[in-house]
């Protein structure tokens, strides 16, 4: 999109600034004034709900936010700073109603927030008001504002008052080769009823090889061709965009939607000048998320959602910016709020699973996914399940899922991950050839760090091919050399293979990457012990005894009997040692920073 991100990013960051800024903004805020004031009760309850609000706002807890903040500003008016930030945050919950009266406000105290006017501009488009709506974007002046948003604004409030001709000279401004202004200027067309002209612009942009065709965009052409007697075009249409090897849940989706429709039943998706205005803000939206930009992410897609609640895919952007912000709850509502019948259900249902997975909710993960199952039969399903079950250590039925998985993939080069999850699970049940088998074929699919570090290290625990085990993990480092259960492993190698010096320094890093690790402070004492520093080793080993041992490795009587009888076997392995000298040549050179007390 040729929207000049970058300068664009920084304009509307500013914008953006007081909706996350930490920054007291109070006038009767002492350090903000040359004299002490004159507390009274006014002044202590304003500062003290300015307080409750400002700590609601870092808990993300915007509901509590937004009303102390309200509270602040109704016992303190002329504060310009705190009426921007409260209707940004009004906003960012989807109030946009309650946003324009405080920006209104804004407005009238002479704000320079451009967002400001877009509030109340929204709120006037919302209600139909489209020339109150124009005159109000008439406020921003910002270059960028204006070259972007307020020709999308404007072009679909003149399309609400059916002047026709205003309106394609606004969506003229964004030029002639711009993806956006190409896509409106067909749903323009399409939203006023020129027909062949709608036909001709959405086929334009369908046959040029530089434009990414968006799901959103197919849903509205085929749409446009199903209401016009094309449904065979619409059809057509879906079946060239489907992969043969990769059938996306939402284009799978679309697909038989489109072949059940019945044209005559079929309605428009734009059925108002607000509905097109809305696909303006989910772009904009859309671009700042995949910025990772998600304050102004977060407001625009606040706003699509505003201006057409029944816009499904806005309502799952909107909420994979909440779960961004670990604000699951919100999310999960938004998820929920969208239609069975709706070709984004299964990707919200989905997303929300992995919600409760964060969440640790993996129960309420694992109902939800055996009911998704019920009705559809994707890979991804199998795969969470599958990960879920393993974690909680139900290695059986995990590994079925994963069995499952694979015989939905019809692509083999991204089938590593399931070999990878599998291999883990058949490992940590006992079925360790089973296990190796699916590792290795992994491992033919992806040379991927992950794959290498599991199956290297489980070779040297068993003394089973040491050089090309102890060449993975080398490989392995030198993809990750951050990794605390890489650092770990090449530690834990040259340990094993008598390089005790050597090993200390990943070791030591690995500890300090993952100090809750009780086998790798175990495996450090193991390190330390026959690099003649008894003391620190037995240090370790107490601590690994302190700790949960999470990987199921931990001999806890041996580490008993390593601190109290001072007894631990020197390791033994037989190996090729030109082999191994050549191959740690390969590592790359840590940069450990030596620490100076």
């Amino acid at each position: 999109m040729n929207m000049g991100t970058k300068t664009f990013i920084s304009v509307l960051l500013v914008s953006t600034a007081l909706f996350v800024s930490c920054s007291p903004v109070l006038n009767k805020h002492p350090s903000l004034n040359t004299e002490m004031p004159q507390w009274n009760d006014q002044v202590t309850n304003n500062y003290g709900a300015y307080l409750a609000g400002r700590v609601a706002h870092i808990r993300k807890d915007f509901d509590a936010a937004a009303k102390y903040y309200k509270s602040a500003y109704a016992l303190d008016e002329n504060n310009p700073q705190l009426v921007d930030r409260l209707y940004l945050l009004l906003a960012s919950q989807g109030n946009i109603d309650e946003a324009a009266v405080y920006a209104q406000k804004a407005i009238d105290a002479k704000t320079k927030n451009s967002f400001a006017y877009m509030f109340v501009a929204a709120k006037q488009m919302h209600d139909g008001q489209y020339e109150a709506s124009i005159k109000t974007m008439k406020g921003i002046h910002d270059p960028v504002y204006k070259s972007l948003i307020t020709p999308l604004m404007n072009a679909w409030n003149y399309a609400g008052l059916k002047q026709t001709k205003k309106a394609f000279a606004e969506i003229d401004r964004l030029g002639d080769d711009d993806a956006v202004s190409k896509l409106h200027r067909a749903m323009l067309y399409d939203f006023l009823g020129m027909n062949r002209e709608a036909k001709q612009a959405y086929e334009t942009i369908l046959n040029d090889k530089h434009s990414e065709v968006s799901v959103r965009m197919l849903e509205l052409i085929t749409n446009f061709y199903i209401r016009t007697g094309q449904k065979e075009k619409a059809v057509a249409l879906m079946k060239a965009t489907m992969n043969a090897t990769v059938l996306d849940s939402l284009l799978a989706n679309l697909r038989e939607k489109v072949e059940k429709a019945e044209p005559a039943e079929t309605k428009p998706i734009l059925s108002s000048a607000q509905d097109g205005a809305a696909e303006g803000m989910f772009i904009i939206a859309s671009t700042f998320k995949l910025e990772e930009i998600l304050d102004v992410a977060h407001i625009y897609a606040a706003l699509a959602v505003y201006m057409n609640p029944r816009y499904s895919t806005a309502k799952v952007l909107l909420a994979d910016i909440f779960s961004a912000r670990d604000m699951y709850n919100e999310a999960d509502a938004l998820y929920d709020g969208v239609d069975k019948d709706d070709i984004s259900y299964y990707a919200a249902q989905l997303k929300k699973a992995n919600n409760l997975i964060r969440k640790e909710d993996f129960r309420g993960a694992e109902i939800l996914l055996k009911s998704l199952s019920d009705d559809y039969t994707d890979q991804q399903i199998y795969i969470k399940l599958g990960d879920i079950l393993r974690y909680n250590k139900r290695f059986k039925e995990a590994i079925s899922y994963y069995d499952k998985a694979l015989k939905k993939s019809l692509n083999s080069a991204d089938s590593w991950p399931v070999y990878y999850a599998k291999g883990i699970a058949q490992e940590q049940s006992g079925q360790w050839k089973k296990a190796e088998e699916s590792l290795l074929k992994a491992y033919a699919i992806s040379k991927h760090y992950l794959v290498l570090n599991y199956l290297g290290y489980s070779w040297m625990r068993q003394n089973q091919n040491v050089e090309q085990a102890f060449d993975m993990i080398v490989q392995a480092y030198n993809q990750v050399p951050y990794d605390p259960s890489i650092n770990d492993s090449l530690g834990f190698a040259l340990y094993n293979l008598g390089y005790f010096g050597q090993a200390i320094p990943y070791l030591e890093k690995a500890v300090e990457m993952y100090p809750s690790s009780a086998i790798i402070s175990s495996h450090l004492g193991d390190a330390y012990w026959f690099a003649h520093r008894r003391n620190e080793a037995k240090f370790q080993w107490k601590h690994a005894l302190a700790l949960k041992d999470d990987s199921g490795e931990l001999d806890r009587k041996e580490t008993i009997a390593k601190i109290e009888n001072e007894i631990i076997k020197e390791p033994a392995l037989q190996y090729d040692k030109a082999k191994i000298e050549a191959i740690m040549k390969t590592i790359k050179k840590p940069t450990f920073v030596r620490r100076v007390f």
